[in-house]
């Protein structure tokens, strides 16, 4: 008998094939990917690759999206038992499995035939899931591989894990000052480690078993290791949920995937309200631009600097009249200096041959002191006074600014072009550059220079919740899953 078990996670689709006869048990096939936003799609793709309209039987388990497909759904809780039970026997039950996935950390108590007995989740912080991992490295300009191996060779270094925005800003500001990415990165491995740890709390088990996405993290599982004697990686751990989904199919006779795929799907109901249209609001922007001049022979030039948390840039004016005769705009990748050497070789490479001298150069941002250093420039300029000159250039009645960026935002109130009060997000990153791009390109797979025109085109914009990134990430998924598009 063939059977298959799909698991919705937050942020992957997970499908396991098996053959099962009353002797064994073999699995044909496993498939872990991303859905990206879009759980429908996804799976049609699967279901055609894996030819599941010849299989015997299926069964879903996992999140929200199973309710949205006719298919036999089962509770995770169901699924984990399942594959518990064909893979383990009374002497090597785990008494405790620990579920390491994209949006969540959970632990399970697990008696001695295989039951779960009690579940002890985390908050819904994403601070230690894998999702938030893999948003840091990426911060970084690493593949999960690379990070894995640099976190093997790195010594950790602290970082703040209660909350998923304070251990990004530990990240940042920690590279900025120059802080090796292999300590960053193995000191994320042991955040999450950590809090796998809170989650045990004092029931210190003694035969713990790991499945899920974070069952793949060769340096956490070394740290984890360390902490827990004899914990265990079963067969199928990044896929378990779907391994026990199959095994309950074969063991239920549920119903198999029909010929018509399309007829699974059932829709979803909206839970989320609208916001106004963005573009009936595009009469009330009004963009200023800076002349931009040709670089002369004899020119004396004054470069700017800003070394962000998220990118780097970098503008090259001249001194007589002002006007703008280079610039870049590039991402810092964690490492001040480098990004900084890189927004010098490309305005290098715009001036061309001209004969030129820059006389000055300021220097703002987040890495600003140690981009600074790097240059033997005095000129460093906080954030609020940079805002504050740009603004009143373009307008001199300028009155209030406010300066989304990568990882904070800003209000400043000007007096005579003078800020007087001052206002920024104390630590959440919701609203904020980095978590806008991050939100769009992990769940939904919307490259940073598409998220504008996808907005524009809409003409219902979701109402997500907004006190926290971790939540508004959550109802991203829970939109996408209901059939909201991109």
């Amino acid at each position: 008998m063939k059977t298959l078990g799909i698991c919705f996670g937050a942020t992957t689709i997970q499908c396991v094939k098996i053959c099962r006869d009353p002797e064994f048990v073999s699995i044909e096939q496993t498939i872990r990917i991303p859905h990206e936003g879009n759980p429908h799609k996804a799976l049609v793709s699967i279901l055609k690759d894996m030819n599941a309209t010849d299989l015997d039987a299926c069964a879903v388990t996992g999140r929200n999206f199973r309710s949205s497909v006719t298919l036999t759904s089962i509770s995770e809780i169901e699924a984990i038992e399942c594959a518990l039970k064909n893979e383990f026997n009374a002497e090597n039950m785990p008494d405790f499995v620990i579920s390491s996935g994209g949006e969540t950390q959970m632990v399970y108590s697990v008696n001695g035939t295989g039951a779960i007995v009690s579940v002890h989740s985390g908050n819904k912080c994403a601070s230690g899931t894998g999702e938030f991992f893999l948003q840091q490295i990426r911060r970084m300009g690493l593949s999960l591989d690379e990070a894995v191996k640099a976190a093997m060779s790195g010594t950790p270094h602290r970082i703040a894990g209660r909350c998923s925005v304070f251990c990004k800003s530990d990240c940042t500001h920690a590279l900025n000052k120059g802080e090796p990415v292999n300590n960053i990165v193995a000191g994320l491995c042991a955040m999450m480690a950590d809090r796998i740890c809170d989650l045990v709390k004092d029931n210190k088990p003694e035969r713990p078993a790991i499945i899920g996405g974070g069952s793949l993290n060769s340096a956490m599982l070394s740290i984890l290791g360390k902490r827990f004697e004899n914990i265990s990686v079963p067969r199928c751990s990044a896929v378990f949920e779907a391994f026990g989904a199959a095994l309950w199919a074969a063991a239920n006779k549920c119903r198999p995937v029909p010929e018509n795929i399309d007829s699974i799907f059932t829709g979803g109901k909206r839970i989320f309200g609208i916001h106004p249209a963005l573009k009936d609001s595009m009469d009330m922007v009004e963009f200023k631009n800076q002349p931009r001049t040709q670089l002369e022979n004899g020119d004396e030039c004054i470069l700017g600097l800003d070394v962000g948390s998220t990118t780097t840039k970098a503008v090259l004016i001249k001194q007589k009249d002002e006007t703008i005769t280079a610039s870049v705009y590039l991402r810092t990748n964690g490492n001040p200096v480098a990004a900084s050497r890189q927004c010098y070789a490309e305005i290098a490479k715009q001036a061309g041959n001209v004969d030129f001298r820059i006389t000055g150069l300021g220097v703002t941002g987040s890495g600003r002191q140690i981009a600074a250093l790097h240059a033997f420039t005095p000129h460093i300029i906080n954030e609020i006074i940079a805002h504050a000159s740009a603004a009143a250039h373009f307008d001199k009645e300028v009155d209030t600014i406010f300066e989304i960026g990568g990882q904070d935002a800003k209000y400043t109130h000007l007096t005579a072009g003078i800020p007087s009060d001052y206002a920024m997000n104390e630590a959440c990153s919701a609203g904020t550059g980095s978590f806008l791009e991050e939100s769009a390109y992990e769940s939904l797979n919307v490259g940073m220079e598409e998220i504008g025109d996808a907005a524009i085109e809409a003409s219902a914009p979701t109402n997500f919740t907004d006190q926290c990134s971790a939540f508004i990430s959550s109802d991203i998924k829970q939109a996408s899953q209901q059939g909201i598009d991109i």
